[in-house]
């Protein structure tokens, strides 16, 4: 008898979910700021740690611990918080820093690269993918490309190896997360991992740049904007859907719809004008997005034993 087992999807729902407003928390562009880049990134963490601080003791009252779930220990969620907060200060920093260098379209299509290189590092890890994810990683990166590089490759500059560097830290980060999310408690990593990005930041910055109260109070709106919603919320919301789909790989997919959004943001709020090129990116990153998803069904032979 041929029955037909479908994939559970009953934990990737919400985890899709949380995935995916990370990429909307993070798709407006934020205005241009008056403040550098390691005094924008260790604000703009601190922020974050900060917000999150008050979640953590409301998350404590509401929802008492499960003697029955493991969730770590005091050591774990440190190392944890620390190899997390490493990772995303690199990522942070080597955008900035490249972004100064490259076209913004340019640096866009390059650090959505982590999506090819986390299924990459995997296979040295031994986790091995089916065909119809490398069908839609493929059409993830053909379609970004027609999203974000308008008017061709243009060349290579030191930004573009900047951003490329960025990449790699992104997909390290991702599977970091990946590694540590399913043991600890999510919204306390978020803290640490922001609270440790913060303090690396602050190092650079004391060393190579002379942070003004001034001008931090002139860029307070983007830097609410990033602290808030794209550190405090959006990479919460990734944390705490990494720990329930356990899919890197997926992951990576749902977070390249950043530049959809972005696209899509700019058209609806700022009234840009979508190019048919960028429409057919937009088209075949969801697709891309959508494949992935899609139950795999499984015929297995039931023989009866006589």
């Amino acid at each position: 008898m041929e029955y037909i087992t479908k994939t559970k999807l009953n934990r990737v729902s919400r985890s899709k979910i949380f995935i995916l407003c990370i990429r909307f928390s993070q798709s407006f562009p934020a205005t241009l700021l008056e403040c550098i880049t390691f005094t924008f990134n260790a604000v703009r963490n601190f922020i974050g740690s900060v917000v999150l601080i008050p979640i953590i003791f409301i998350f404590k009252k509401i929802q008492p611990p499960d003697k029955n779930k493991h969730t770590g220990s005091k050591k774990d969620i440190m190392v944890a918080g620390i190899c997390c907060g490493c990772m995303l200060f690199l990522a942070s920093s080597f955008q900035q820093i490249g972004i100064k260098y490259t076209s913004v379209g340019k640096a866009g299509f390059i650090t959505t690269f982590y999506v090819i290189i986390i299924p990459i590092l995997g296979l040295f890890i031994g986790k091995k993918i089916g065909i119809k994810i490398w069908i839609s990683l493929v059409s993830a990166i053909i379609g970004l490309y027609l999203l974000c590089m308008s008017n061709g490759f243009e060349g290579i500059s030191k930004g573009d190896f900047y951003i490329l560097l960025c990449a790699f830290c992104n997909a390290f980060h991702i599977l970091t997360v990946d590694k540590f999310s399913p043991k600890v408690n999510g919204v306390l990593l978020s803290c640490i991992q922001f609270f440790v990005c913060g303090v690396i930041s602050s190092v650079p910055m004391l060393i190579f740049e002379s942070p003004e109260v001034g001008n931090i109070i002139k860029s307070a709106m983007p830097l609410l904007y990033t602290g808030i919603l794209s550190s405090g919320v959006a990479y919460t919301f990734q944390i705490l859907g990494q720990a329930r789909s356990k899919e890197p790989v997926i992951a990576s997919l749902i977070m390249s719809l950043e530049s959809v959004f972005s696209v899509l943001a700019g058209w609806v709020v700022l009234h840009e004008v979508l190019s048919s090129k960028e429409l057919l990116g937009c088209i075949i990153v969801f697709g891309a997005v959508i494949l992935a998803q899609l139950p795999e069904k499984r015929i297995l032979l039931n023989k009866k034993t006589i």
